[in-house]
């Protein structure tokens, strides 16, 4: 790996500005679970109330010095900003303050760092850091001579600086293609299942919604679910049976945040694909959560952003064991469709509400009827068996064998024209 990931446990003063335009506004509270999530022990909250952020150090100078006090005062190894600061900003206040100066970007992708567990995720990780530190590259080279001019003249600062740019470009060079070699990887794998006609269904959510736990209970896995932001970032497929349907392929995916940082959307282009590709998404919203609203319209922003805002949804109102008379249920849109269903994933009341509003979404043009086959036809007997479509037989008078199937109308028209199965094969009912 290109950078060294530490493992938390620094000091740090946290910063979060108070701005006037509700769009670039971020949580206090969810800012306060992101330190807590990177293992960052929180010294001091302080607030700061600005209309237009100032071009020097974002904040007013009087700021600046309140902040130094903090540091001083309670010996911090960092300050944190709740907002995206440029470079020079950072620089900037690194200078006055005389500590690491690390705003919300840096701070998501430090807890991504800490998160990724596969080579794939490391890899899309590492590159979304390598983009977010190209620009701020200077930063570690001020102490240097800067001299301008050209051969002989050049300063060692800026020989270093220009050795360290050419460097990062062919690691990025490098791990984007490797990063293509697997979302062809990825793309092989999804048309096989295409071609098999098995429907891909994806968990997204705000984070820490309940997905990897949802995850967990419909598919008895034993993925990695814990009560912080970003426990998941590396995608999870299994395969599901499910009653009148047949099998499907579940994916959990990595949990959405306001304004999550563009370069880290497009480092995990590879694992969003999965949402983009799927046949329904599974939206898994909080809630007992209070801002659930707010995190319903950023989930659909980035659903927006990754062109995946066109694939059909169903939202699960998870943590009901959190609310008071709240039993799991399934609500309906004008057409009778389900279009929410209210569970909890901790206690497992409610999960088979969600598989038969599945198999309503998924599997409303269905086959259903009565099958004949004659005894030579063994053969295709095995493959409707194989498909789980089979829900009685028998033998008639004349030898034949008949079937009570129900199946997707999809995968009974592929079997019937690959086995060469006419119209007068399936009486349906």
């Amino acid at each position: 790996m290109f950078f060294d990931r530490h493992e938390g446990g620094e000091t740090a003063i946290l910063v979060h500005p108070e701005l006037s335009d509700d769009r670039e506004r971020e949580d206090p509270q969810e800012f306060m679970e992101l330190a807590s999530s990177a293992g960052i022990e929180s010294l001091a909250f302080i607030t700061v109330n600005t209309r237009n952020p100032t071009p020097r150090y974002f904040v007013g100078p009087g700021k600046v010095e309140e902040i130094r006090q903090a540091v001083l005062q309670h010996e911090a190894e960092v300050v944190l900003f709740n907002h995206a600061l440029s470079p020079s900003q950072a620089r900037n206040l690194e200078k006055e303050l005389e500590c690491k100066v690390v705003d919300r970007t840096g701070l998501i992708l430090d807890i991504f760092a800490q998160r990724a567990r596969t080579f794939e995720g490391k890899l899309q990780v590492e590159l979304a850091q390598l983009e977010y530190v190209s620009t701020r590259l200077i930063r570690g080279w001020t102490h240097l001579e800067r001299q301008k001019g050209g051969i002989g003249l050049r300063g060692p600062g800026e020989t270093q600086l220009e050795t360290d740019r050419r460097l990062l470009r062919a690691r990025i060079k490098s791990i984007t293609k490797r990063l293509e070699k697997v979302r062809k990887q990825r793309d092989q794998g999804r048309r096989s299942r295409k071609r098999a006609e098995v429907p891909q269904v994806a968990l997204v959510g705000y984070t820490n919604a309940g997905k990897s736990t949802l995850f967990n209970s419909m598919t008895a896995s034993d993925v990695y679910a814990e009560d912080q932001l970003f426990a998941t970032l590396d995608p999870t497929l299994r395969r599901l049976e499910l009653d009148d349907l047949g099998p499907i392929i579940l994916a959990d995916t990595v949990g959405f945040i306001r304004h999550l940082p563009h370069k880290l959307v497009e480092a995990f282009r590879a694992t969003l694909e999965e949402t983009r590709q799927a046949d329904l998404l599974l939206h898994v919203i909080d809630s007992h959560d209070p801002e659930r609203l707010d995190n319903i319209k950023q989930v659909n922003d980035v659903l927006k952003e990754i062109n995946a805002d066109e694939v059909p949804s169903l939202h699960i109102y998870n943590k009901i064991d959190l609310l008071e008379g709240v039993e799991p249920k399934i609500q309906r849109d004008d057409e009778g469709k389900p279009e929410r269903v209210w569970v909890s994933a901790k206690t497992g009341a409610g999960l088979e509400l969600i598989e038969q509003a599945i198999t309503e979404l998924l599997g409303n043009d269905m086959v259903q009827g009565r099958l004949s086959l004659t005894p030579a036809q063994g053969k295709v007997r095995a493959r409707f068996f194989q498909a789980g479509a089979i829900q009685a037989e028998e033998y008639s008078d004349k030898g034949e064998l008949l079937l009570d199937i129900r199946m997707p109308r999809g995968d009974y028209e592929r079997i019937a024209k690959q086995e060469g199965l006419s119209s007068g094969n399936l009486a349906e009912h």
